[in-house]
């Protein structure tokens, strides 16, 4: 037995100070406990927000593409989550063999006896035939609540079939979400920049423009509201993505969005750093200006943006991301940040912004939990939920760095950034993981559906 004493517990409806009783990995107990049973494990939380254990809803732990291998496996992609705080990540399962059952399975079986969070999937369709139509309930009932499908890239679906998929997967309930970027255009912008020999990195953003990130999402949710179902926007980066997302909804269309820690913080400007350090920034879509910045953050604050998720998608610097040094298009597309999101999250909307704590745990916790079936056993302190705690000292002052961070990448992208705020304590299902900031118990994390 635990019991965490003395916080202010960051509740569903409310923040109120007191404690938490933990038993056999659920809450059993929240209010002020007055008779300590004997032999309990008491953790101080005074002048500590108490929260639910963070929701990573986007990460992509040990991910081959045609150019490269991330960084993190899920080993050490899933101890960099419990640093900072996030007790449960949702990570992207790709099919295999043509199949999204095998490659659920594949993904499991990477991840199981090696995860030190609880780890849940999304499976990624990128293409449709009739054996994926088939096989999209079989999947709900193997435990995946959400489908993400690419508007972008080579494994891109056509209009035709975003509306197969979507009325397929109609029929179970779930979700699914898009990464809305328009494929045929970027491939149109890279042939003049490389027709124009414009081959620096300095060409990403240029390639990837924010009429290029509109365009899809406008389009995605049309095709949403003709099959008469409601659609998820990954990684909106711009204000005026938005703001389509917005116009959408007055219209009644039925739509949720994510953001990033990255186009919270980072801005465009970091592309032009000399010594090619600004391949450290390349990821799809690319980073914005000042004012998109201050446009998410808004959302954030206002629930036009639902959650954030890290798109932890790393890469090393000098190993993989160089291999682009002459051509832009040879640089692997992502970033790391699933141990950071919190923290620049929770820095941004209380310290920077003066917003609650409450709005921070439903944008870091609770909206996630709802969106992709986990709520309340996951996203909620309340008693029968999961013990998955993370307790957040608000007074701590410190400087992200990849010398503390958890990450196999050889960088991070937020490296020197000041923030106020850390993480103290952190239970997984009751089982205390982090000590004071320090990891103390690794892979006790599962995959759960």
């Amino acid at each position: 037995m635990k019991i965490i004493r003395n916080g202010e517990l960051v509740l569903p409806n409310e923040i109120i100070n007191g404690d938490i009783m933990i038993n056999n990995e659920i809450i059993t107990h929240i209010g002020h406990i007055h008779d300590i049973p004997v032999g309990a494990e008491i953790i101080d939380a005074t002048g500590c927000y108490v929260f639910p254990g963070f929701i990573d809803p986007h990460t992509h732990f040990q991910m081959t593409n045609v150019l490269a291998s991330t960084a993190d496996d899920f080993e050490s992609g899933s101890l960099a989550a419990i640093a900072g705080g996030t007790t449960t990540v949702i990570n992207f399962a790709t099919p295999e063999e043509g199949s999204l059952i095998k490659g659920l399975q594949v993904h499991r079986r990477r991840a199981d006896n090696h995860i030190s969070c609880d780890v849940a999937f999304h499976m990624e369709i990128v293409d449709v035939n009739d054996t994926i139509l088939v096989e999209i309930p079989r999947i709900v009932n193997h435990g995946v609540s959400s489908f993400k499908v690419y508007l972008a890239y080579g494994f891109r679906l056509n209009d035709k079939d975003l509306y197969r998929v979507i009325r397929a997967i109609s029929q179970t309930g779930v979700l699914v979400a898009a990464h809305c970027e328009n494929g045929p255009l970027i491939e149109a912008l890279i042939d003049e920049l490389r027709q124009a020999s414009k081959l620096g990195v300095g060409s990403h953003p240029i390639s990837r423009p924010i009429l290029i990130e509109t365009e899809a999402i406008q389009r995605f949710i049309t095709i949403g509201a003709l099959a008469d179902y409601p659609v998820h926007i990954v990684h909106v980066s711009s204000e005026l993505g938005l703001n389509i997302i917005e116009q959408e909804r007055r219209k009644g269309h039925h739509v949720t969005c994510e953001t990033c820690p990255q186009y919270l913080v980072l801005n465009e400007s970091l592309y032009t750093l000399p010594d090619f350090e600004g391949a450290k920034y390349v990821m799809s879509p690319p980073l914005r200006c000042k004012q998109d910045n201050v446009a998410l953050q808004n959302g954030l604050m206002s629930d036009m943006v639902q959650t954030v998720g890290s798109d932890h998608c790393s890469f090393n610097f000098e190993s993989q991301k160089k291999q682009g040094l002459h051509d832009f298009t040879r640089i692997p597309g992502g970033v790391p940040g699933v141990e950071e999101r919190g923290l620049i999250t929770y820095h941004v909307i209380v310290n920077e912004r003066h917003g609650s704590p409450h709005t921070f745990m439903k944008v870091i916790s609770e909206n996630s939990a709802k969106l992709y079936g986990l709520y309340p056993k996951k996203g909620a302190l309340q008693v029968g939920s999961d013990a998955d705690i993370t307790i957040l000292n608000p007074h701590i002052e410190q400087v992200l760095s990849k010398r503390t961070a958890h990450t196999k990448a050889d960088y991070i992208p937020y490296e020197g950034m000041k923030i106020k705020g850390g993480i103290a304590h952190v239970f997984l299902r009751g089982h205390h993981v982090v000590d004071n900031g320090e990891i103390i118990n690794d892979h006790l994390g599962k995959c759960i559906p």
